[in-house]
């Protein structure tokens, strides 16, 4: 795709990967909306991009979504790639039988609920566009999860599920649907990941993630540093995939 004639939207544009993928698309020549909950992060990003926009959100609230989306949609009707990437990553102990439900129904709202909130708040305007991309943003932990937070590997599984459903029923339509789905990466999404040798540098995962966007058309966006567990099922390496993943831990 050609990203410079693009106006595109970006929750979760604040910090993270939303924010280093908002400031390349920036950089490319595309008109950049970052939107999120903290209006001060937000207005940071903002001031260091020139020309670059954002609005705030919270995903987890349904009518915040819908009247965001027909701000953001009046404010810039050549609207045509929404990137949904609003999410948080937190751990449970479930070993004990007492479930936190506050955190889990949180990263489900976020996670879940949030993207198909904005699916149904953008999709009718993407759907009158030439030519249009709405973007999942789900996870390396969709296809094994990490079981140490298992809603939210559980929320991204469903995403990479409802995508694939999406999709096939947009595929005659001008709307492509894109599955983002990024390992480990270093930011804070969750404490220790910036930190964590393991989890591949942020400015490799955007450089990387950012060539995919722009070089074809594929279904999913996966740096090779994820290919380990998106491929762990078909390779028939998923025990193994799924001990590393998670023995390690322990």
């Amino acid at each position: 795709m050609d990203i410079s004639k693009h106006t595109v939207l970006i929750t979760g544009g604040g910090s993270g990967i939303g924010k280093a993928m908002a400031e390349a698309l920036h950089a490319r020549g595309a008109k950049v909306i970052i939107a999120g909950r903290r209006a001060d992060v937000l207005a940071q990003v903002i001031a260091a991009n020139p020309g670059m926009a954002y609005d705030v959100v919270d995903v987890a609230d349904a009518h915040e979504v819908e009247t965001f989306a027909a701000r953001v949609i009046t404010a810039y009707p050549d609207l045509n790639t929404v990137i949904s990437n609003a999410g948080i990553m937190v751990p449970e102990d479930l070993s004990t039988g007492r479930f936190d439900w506050a955190v889990a129904e949180q990263t489900i709202d976020i996670n879940w609920w949030g993207t198909v909130r904005l699916a149904g708040a953008v999709l009718p305007h993407l759907l009158t566009k030439p030519k249009a991309a709405f973007v999942t943003v789900s996870s390396g932990l969709a296809f094994v999860p990490l079981a140490a937070t298992p809603t939210y590997s559980a929320t991204k599984a469903a995403i990479h599920s409802w995508s694939q459903s999406l999709r096939h029923q947009l595929k005659h339509t001008s709307v492509r649907v894109i599955e983002w789905a990024p390992p480990a990466v270093a930011t804070d999404l969750m404490p220790g990941h910036a930190q964590n040798p393991s989890s591949m540098p942020l400015a490799d995962f955007t450089a990387e993630s950012l060539s995919q966007f722009e070089s074809g058309d594929q279904d999913e966006i996966l740096v090779d540093r994820v290919r380990f567990l998106r491929d762990a099922e078909a390779h028939g390496d998923y025990a193994k995939v799924f001990s590393m993943l998670n023995d390690q831990a322990h």
